[in-house]
C-alpha cells in the first residue's frame, strides 16, 4: 500500500503542481507522510518519478515567499475592507 501511495501522491504532485500540503489535504494524510513517502520512498520505487517530483517541489520552495506575502497581502486588504475571510 506504502508504494502505491507513493506513487499516486508522486503523479499527483507533479500533475497538479502541488505543494506537500496540498497533496496531504487531497489523499488525507499528514505532510510527514506525503513527504517520506515523495522522497525516501519514491526515490527507491521509481527514481525518473523522484526526479520530476523533486523539481516540482524544489518550485515551490523557491517560491513559497511570494506565496506568503500574497496571503499576508490579502489578509490586510480583507482586514480593511471590513469583511471576515473565516
Amino acid at each position: 500500500m506504502e508504494k502505491k501511495r507513493a506513487v499516486m501522491l508522486g503523479e499527483y504532485i507533479i500533475e497538479q503542481k502541488a505543494t506537500v500540503r496540498a497533496a496531504a489535504a487531497h489523499f488525507g494524510v499528514s505532510k510527514s507522510t506525503v513527504h517520506k513517502d515523495v522522497t525516501a520512498r519514491l526515490r527507491m520505487i521509481n527514481p525518473a518519478l523522484f526526479r520530476r517530483v523533486r523539481e516540482v517541489l524544489e518550485l515551490n520552495k523557491r517560491e513559497r515567499h511570494i506565496r506568503g506575502g500574497m496571503a499576508t497581502r490579502d489578509k490586510y486588504l480583507m482586514m480593511k475592507s471590513g469583511s471576515k475571510k473565516r
